[in-house]
């Protein structure tokens, strides 16, 4: 083992033990979703701390390939049928995006002073990895949107629950599917199939959430074919929880004072303002009748995909409406806030004077 190896295998270990005990905690205390929230929990009071942890990205990107097997083993004939009766939400989504933006970039760069590059990428509501690279190659603070977006999902990831139970009587205590003893193991091999071969075709096309979205279609294949008839067994779920969990509080491995005076505080916020905002679209959404409010809060909610698609399997909501909603935010998000960017942004403006 190289002397690098070394130090970088103790964090990983302490980052194992850290996100375990926080587990055990939740679930000692009898508080909500233990194997997500405790492990958060834990990694982000160990940062805090000054603890440097240090996670395993290939093994946190299988977890999220379990949730994409799970999301695809939903899929049905009616749920494509449905899809069509979805336009009238998703037509709200770009408009939810511009609002954001509109809000979140004078809040980052007039409140916090942060420069425009910085306030941009960090109002906008994508996935973590596409913003930070985004925002690198247009000059802004990689830590400062790196701890940002992470108090962003942090936070909605951790309100989300709170709203459910606390206002649409949600319950968190159901188990995420059935226990693998008595599953059969054909089924079972073929989820594992589907998620290997799916992930492994997504990231080589270069799609985007490659982790989740490749295993979700090839299984979502199969379940229409009606070859694949079986959801993840319930600890396949418990496992993706612990280490996304571990991931989200993770991210937080090295902060110092300073950052959470500054990142950390004006992410949460921030997190105020899109709590605020999607609950104001949830309440148009329920009076105009166009969807159930609880699967509106989370397919509007603008945290984590692999996060709030675990909030939908847990509370029994209709996980092809919050997932659709979610791949058109990235994808929005994903091929539009560049071109705007380049628009709005001072070289932009110069461009358009000349």
């Amino acid at each position: 083992m190289t002397d690098r190896a070394a130090p970088q295998g103790r964090r990983v270990a302490l980052t194992f033990a850290v996100a375990l005990a926080g587990a055990l905690a939740f679930r000692a205390l009898g508080l909500p979703l233990p194997w997500l929230l405790g492990p958060m929990a834990g990694c982000l009071v160990a940062s805090l701390s000054g603890a440097r942890l240090h996670g395993i990205r290939p093994l946190n990107d299988a977890m999220r390939a379990i949730l994409g097997v799970a999301v695809g083993a939903s899929f049905t004939p009616a749920l494509l049928g449905d899809l069509a009766g979805m336009w009238p939400t998703l037509a709200l989504m770009p408009v939810m995006i511009v609002v954001i933006g509109a809000l979140g970039v004078p809040y980052f760069q007039r409140l916090w002073g942060y420069d425009f590059a910085t306030s941009y990428y960090a109002a906008m509501p994508g996935g973590l990895q596409d913003m930070l690279l985004f925002g690198h190659e247009a000059g802004g603070n990689l830590r400062a949107l790196s701890l940002i977006h992470a108090t962003r999902v942090l936070v909605i990831v951790v309100a989300l629950p709170v709203l459910l139970v606390q206002v649409w009587d949600a319950s968190l205590d159901a188990a995420p599917g059935a226990p693998i003893r008595g599953m059969d193991p054909g089924q079972i091999a073929l989820m594992a199939l589907c998620g290997v071969v799916g992930w492994r075709v997504a990231r080589r096309a270069g799609l985007f959430g490659a982790s989740i979205l490749g295993p979700m279609i090839a299984t979502g294949a199969l379940a229409l074919a009606g070859i694949l008839t079986t959801p993840p067994p319930a600890e396949a779920i418990f496992l993706a929880q612990f280490f996304i969990g571990m991931a989200v509080g993770q991210a937080y491995s090295g902060i110092t004072w300073v950052e959470v005076r500054r990142d950390l505080i004006a992410g949460a916020g921030f997190c105020i303002v899109l709590i605020a905002l999607t609950l104001a679209v949830v309440e148009v959404i329920w009076v105009m009748d166009l969807a159930p409010p609880r699967e509106a809060v989370l397919a509007f909610a603008p945290g984590g995909q692999a996060e709030l698609a675990v909030l939908a399997l847990i509370v029994g909501a209709d996980i092809g409406f919050v997932i659709a909603h979610h791949v058109l935010r990235m994808v929005v998000v994903i091929l539009g806030a560049p071109l705007v960017a380049r628009l709005l942004g001072p070289r932009g403006r110069r461009d358009e004077r000349g």
